[in-house]
Order: structure tokens, then C-alpha cells, then sequence
């Protein structure tokens, strides 16, 4: 029908990327830890520099606690501009990412450099085993998990290395902030 043509002409999603990434959404998500720079035309006051806390939260003046983890930027700027409401008429609010530190994985236990890296689109776990310098000796290949946040719940995620290793099975594809560690092998 009409309104579902009306939402996808409305939504300023593809317009205007927020930077030259990769195409793939996750690129775009605010997470912990990022910095950016929020202005509000005419309203110097409300203009400064918010890090993302560890909860995914960030303190605004006039608006309080406004969790941003998950959101793009353009929904920041919504969200933003809809609570500004209550205080300034029709508020022009803009959004700049200044540092992205949620866009890391980190790899740790039983390989021989752990360590936090850079994540990048499609960055699998065999790029991120080989990034920390492969397993140590020591390393059970198919006890491996990733821990992730789902919906707001940390999910501890099996893979069998070692099978994708044979060809057995596919490769696991990493989103930023995974935390991948591999156990040490009993026997």
C-alpha cells in the first residue's frame, strides 16, 4: 500500500554516508567507547564532546542519559533532535564521529600475540586467530567461542577452528567488539 512506499522515501538513510566506509552497516553504529562531537546550531552551550560509556550511554545537558549504543548516526541526530524539542524550538542538531573505538575485536588465551585489532567488514576468525599470531601449541582448535552481545545479552558463540581449518565447515564471520578465546586443550 501508500505507507509502506511513504517509509522508504522518508528515510534519509542512503543519502549521506557519515563517512567513506565500507558498505556494511555495522560500519556506521555507534558503540562504546566512541568519541563524537555533538552541535547545536545556535546553542553553544550544548555543543561539546561525548565518549560513549561502557553502559552505552552519554551525558547530554538539558537532556540527561540518552543511550546511543547500536544507533547510526543519523538516528543519534534524531533521537537528539526529538529531546531538544522540549527545550528549543525546532533544534539543528549535527553529528560528528570523531574516534571509533568500538570497531575492534579481541582475541584472547591460547595463541601467541593476544591482543585487541582493528576490526573490518567481513573480517572472519581465521583472520582474527592469524592477526594474534595463530594458535600456541597448547590451543583446543574446536573449543573456540566467541562471546558477542546480542540484543543486549552477552551470547557465547561455539566454532570448531579446526574444521573450518579441513574445509569442514564455513568460516565465521567476526562483528566489532567480539571477543574471541580460544580455551587451552586438555590432553
Amino acid at each position: 500500500g501508500l505507507s509502506t512506499l511513504n517509509c522508504a522515501t522518508t528515510a534519509p538513510a542512503t543519502e549521506v554516508p557519515p563517512f567513506s566506509a565500507p558498505t556494511n552497516s555495522a560500519q556506521t553504529l555507534i558503540g562504546v567507547g566512541d568519541v563524537f562531537e555533538l552541535r547545536v546550531y545556535r546553542e553553544k552551550e550544548l555543543t561539546g564532546i561525548h565518549r560513549v560509556s561502557i553502559d552505552g550511554t552519554v551525558d547530554i545537558p538539558l537532556v540527561g542519559r540518552v543511550r546511543v549504543k547500536q544507533l547510526s548516526r543519523d538516528e543519534v541526530v534524531d533521537l537528539l533532535r526529538r529531546k531538544l524539542e522540549n527545550f528549543i524550538h525546532k533544534p539543528q542538531v549535527s553529528i560528528f564521529v570523531k574516534e571509533r573505538k568500538s570497531k575492534k575485536v579481541f582475541v584472547f588465551g591460547q595463541v601467541r600475540k593476544p591482543g585487541t585489532f582493528e576490526f573490518e567488514s567481513n573480517m572472519n576468525i581465521i583472520q582474527a586467530i592469524t592477526l594474534a599470531g595463530g594458535f600456541d601449541r597448547l590451543a583446543d582448535q574446536n573449543g573456540t567461542y566467541v562471546n558477542r552481545i546480542i540484543e543486549g545479552q552477552e551470547e557465547r558463540l561455539e566454532v570448531s577452528v579446526k574444521d573450518i581449518g579441513k574445509g569442514k565447515a564455513t568460516n565465521f564471520l567476526l562483528q566489532a567488539g567480539d571477543i574471541v578465546y580460544i580455551p587451552e586443550s586438555l590432553f
